[in-house]
């Protein structure tokens, strides 16, 4: 899956660099990329490739864990590249290129990320994925409390889709929004393909794949608006983006086979390991190159300088902020949880 999240995380670079409006180029985006741009405004569709990933990685790590494993697992993993992005991207546009204006209150709001929940807008409109993230990991901890087991993730795959989009249509309010009705499918389709990873291939397994992928298609065939887009000014293609959602759910699935999953190369992990820097940093600070770099050199120079930038500056944060960062929050973080279990058991056996 390594690579494949490095994949997902280039086409929403691409995306945002050749195809999303911004003032980074001096002129219109689509001006600059008149043709790039009609193929490349698919790649926001990478982000629904990270949530099909998610509904995989996620239902694996959290199978047979406590829920304070599992919560602590996942702070660990977001957590501290994540602030170190929120500062300096705060940082770039509060002082480097400050045109945006993002507010000290707004970068501290941000480094909860629960900014949605706050009503506290983003630094980086990137991170609104992480308040998805954020509700899919809140179901999945509830279902590590009630105790994961094959039947029930079969129960939830086929309920929790439907049930969210029902949700959402007579109601649309909190419960939608806790239910993640928008993307629940691709969190199920995900969690389909875990299954048959884990539990291998059945008539039931690949039925309840099958089932999730039509949820995923025909609600994305039914929401779907061929208006322009607010972020690109284009009209997009249903037909694209079935058959690229389609191929990315195929994508998954052979990266979930035996052959494709016993690959160990070492280049895939350091792809793995570049994806979430590079996720969080190369929206502003990509655009930022672009406008520092344009009026001197060529637009496919300056696209090549912007993303080899923000390549660097990923491995820069996974080398000297994730990397020592994340074994000490571990740690941390794991003698609290130890120490408040001591606590629980020693209350309960005075009882």
């Amino acid at each position: 899956m390594d690579g494949l999240r490095l994949v997902a995380a280039l086409a929403v670079l691409v995306f945002h660099f050749t195809a999303r409006s911004s003032d980074a180029w001096g002129q219109p985006t689509r001006e600059v990329w008149p043709g790039v741009s009609r193929l490349s405004q698919y790649g926001e569709l990478g982000v629904n490739l990270f949530f099909l990933i998610s509904g995989f990685v996620i239902l694996m790590s959290a199978w047979g864990r406590t829920v304070g494993d599992f919560a602590v697992s996942r702070v660990v993993r977001l957590f501290p590249a994540y602030w170190f992005g929120v500062l300096a991207t705060g940082f770039l546009l509060m002082v480097i290129w400050p045109d945006k204006q993002v507010r000290a209150w707004q970068v501290l709001g941000n480094l909860t990320m629960v900014q949605s929940a706050l009503g506290v807008s983003h630094v980086d409109g990137v991170y609104w994925t992480l308040w998805v993230e954020l509700r899919f990991y809140l179901l999945m901890a509830l279902f590590v409390a009630i105790g994961i087991t094959r039947t029930r993730v079969i129960g939830f795959i086929l309920v929790w889709p439907v049930l969210a989009s029902y949700v959402h249509r007579f109601d649309g309010g909190l419960l939608a929004a806790l239910l993640n009705w928008e993307f629940a499918p691709h969190f199920a389709v995900g969690m389909a393909l875990c299954l048959l990873y884990r539990e291998g291939s059945t008539l039931v397994n690949w039925l309840v794949l099958g089932y999730a992928s039509a949820c995923l298609l025909g609600r994305t065939a039914a929401e779907f608006s061929t208006d322009a887009r607010a972020t690109t000014g284009m009209h997009p293609s249903l037909t694209v983006n079935l058959v690229v959602q389609a191929v990315s759910i195929l994508a998954v699935g052979l990266c979930a086979t035996p052959a494709v999953s016993r690959l160990d190369w070492r280049w895939l992990s350091t792809a793995g390991s570049l994806t979430y820097p590079l996720y969080l940093l190369h929206e502003y600070w990509g655009w930022y190159v672009i406008h520092l770099v344009h009026p001197h050199f060529g637009k496919w120079t300056t696209l090549v300088a912007a993303t080899a930038c923000c390549l660097v500056a990923a491995a820069a944060v996974h080398r000297w902020v994730e990397r020592p960062l994340a074994p000490r929050l571990k740690a941390t973080l794991s003698a609290n949880l130890a120490t408040i279990r001591v606590r629980d058991r020693d209350d309960a056996a005075r009882r």
